[in-house]
């Protein structure tokens, strides 16, 4: 099978998020199952051209509006050998940040996505590539499946290629002007209310959802969340609509990389089958935080400080749990708002609390391996990857139950325990929820048996890019 990956950042070349990690471990994976799988973002400033040894491949045109723009398109490779293609067009890409700055989203987003989105199909006839799949990834690139079906349809190059669209956040959309319509090639006949009209504006996630063959998202409980009001964000009746060819992968991690067996940058080593290593690394985590020694849990949250994560409920819970005794680490940066208010907690228990208002991989690793409970009360969270490092490291989540967190992690009491969930959004029903698992703390035996549950769960790359294979093959079978 032939495919190939469309992303607006992929790791290590690019990234802002967690669709950069997506983009850049799951095509490796597939890879690895015997695929000709192919990369393909565009070339932004911040890629290190002489790092990563991009060559110069093709130059091409782009059809955008009623012109033509030129581009280049350079080949590198990920790790494991997957030839990725970078989209070079220097005027839209050349610049600081991937899709805007501290200011806000650079005003010509639109034109430079849909120059994209053309682009990656483009790119497949400047290179004779005949992909059997294309698959696309949020707002970026979610014109791609609209225009396979509008404009290459007839083509001889894409007459067997199916797409397939993943959501990874509902809540960006890549909503524009109709005046950004000009830049698509398209009709008019595709800016209805059954096409890319959105009140009165282009909407071009709506497009993929209307138009690819099959549509994934990046845990099951969220597959069922977006078609409701509550999480749909206008288009759950898209998906409702599309209900039978919507799939709930979830993501997963690599274990090569996250893996406190072999992971050099922590206090000592552990697994499943010997944890005595975990005592080592939660003493170093209270000394680099410079918090006592206790017989109390420590909590640790590593995270990006913005409503999504859950910070309204956290902040006005904490005061009450470090009363308590808790102590807590939590590492990231965010909105202003909830770095003054967890700074001026920290400053009133300083015994208990620690910010760390930054985010580096060894302080990330230190918390996640010196953690006893993983903090995550999400508002919402379509997939979550840091509720399955801290399975694998021995840190007991404490999460929402919404989204991915509701798919990867099973709630305590019970023999298959991995960790505790609460359903209210409130600082209340978090608060119980902490204390249900200090209570548990208390039981040696108990939380030893939740520690190695946690350990033994398989979240693997290699499990989700066998589900993703499981919905190619479908879809090629079918046609």
């Amino acid at each position: 099978m032939k495919a190939l990956f469309a992303a607006s950042e992929a790791a290590p070349f690019a990234k802002t998020g967690g669709l950069a990690d997506v983009a850049g471990t799951l095509p490796p994976a597939l890879a690895a199952l015997g695929h000709d799988v192919r990369l393909v973002l565009p070339l932004y400033q911040a890629v290190d051209r002489e790092r990563f040894g991009l060559q110069h491949a093709a130059t091409f045109t782009v059809p955008l509006g009623s012109w033509k723009e030129r581009c280049d398109v350079l080949t590198g490779s990920l790790p494991g050998g997957v030839t990725t293609y970078f989209v070079r067009k220097d005027v839209y890409f050349d610049r600081p940040g991937l899709y805007g700055t501290t200011r806000g989203d650079f005003r010509d987003n639109a034109e430079r996505f849909i120059f994209f989105s053309r682009a990656v199909l483009e790119l497949c006839r400047a290179l004779d590539f005949r992909p059997d799949i294309i698959h696309c990834n949020d707002w970026q690139t979610a014109l791609v499946p609209f225009y396979v079906k509008k404009l290459y349809g007839e083509s001889e190059l894409f007459r067997r290629t199916r797409t397939v669209f993943t959501i990874h956040n509902l809540g960006y959309q890549g909503v524009f002007l109709q005046e950004d319509m000009r830049y698509t090639s398209l009709g008019m006949d595709s800016f209805t209310p059954q096409t890319l009209e959105y009140w009165g504006k282009m909407n071009l996630m709506k497009g993929a959802l209307l138009t690819a063959d099959a549509i994934t998202t990046v845990s099951r409980s969220y597959s069922r969340e977006i078609q409701t009001p509550e999480y749909g964000y206008g288009l759950e009746g898209v998906l409702m609509d599309r209900a039978a060819d919507l799939y709930g992968i979830v993501n997963g991690i690599d274990y090569g990389t996250w893996d406190p067996a072999h992971d050099q940058a922590i206090a000592q080593q552990f697994d499943a089958d010997a944890p005595a290593g975990k005592i080592a690394c939660r003493s170093a985590l209270r000394k680099i935080t410079g918090l006592p020694e206790s017989e109390a849990p420590l909590a640790g949250m590593v995270a990006r400080l913005a409503a999504q994560k859950g910070l309204d409920i956290l902040t006005e819970a904490l005061p009450g749990l470090l009363e308590q005794g808790l102590q807590v680490v939590i590492l990231g940066t965010g909105d202003d708002k909830y770095l003054k208010l967890l700074a001026l907690v920290e400053k009133q228990y300083p015994d208990r609390m620690r910010l760390i208002s930054r985010f580096d991989d060894p302080a990330a690793r230190a918390v996640y391996a010196g953690s006893d409970l993983f903090l995550m009360p999400s508002l919402y969270e379509p997939c979550g990857l840091g509720q399955m490092i801290a399975l694998r490291y021995g840190s007991v989540p404490v999460v929402r139950n919404t989204g991915g967190l509701a798919d990867t992690v099973i709630d305590h009491p019970g023999g298959m325990g991995t960790g505790f969930l609460f359903e209210e959004y409130s600082a209340e029903a978090l608060t119980e929820c902490v204390q249900r698992a200090q209570r548990a703390f208390q039981d040696k035996k108990e939380w030893a048996a939740l520690m190695r549950n946690g350990m033994k769960q398989d979240f693997s790359l290699e499990r989700m890019a066998g589900e993703y294979v499981a919905v190619y093959e479908k879809l090629l079978g079918a046609h």
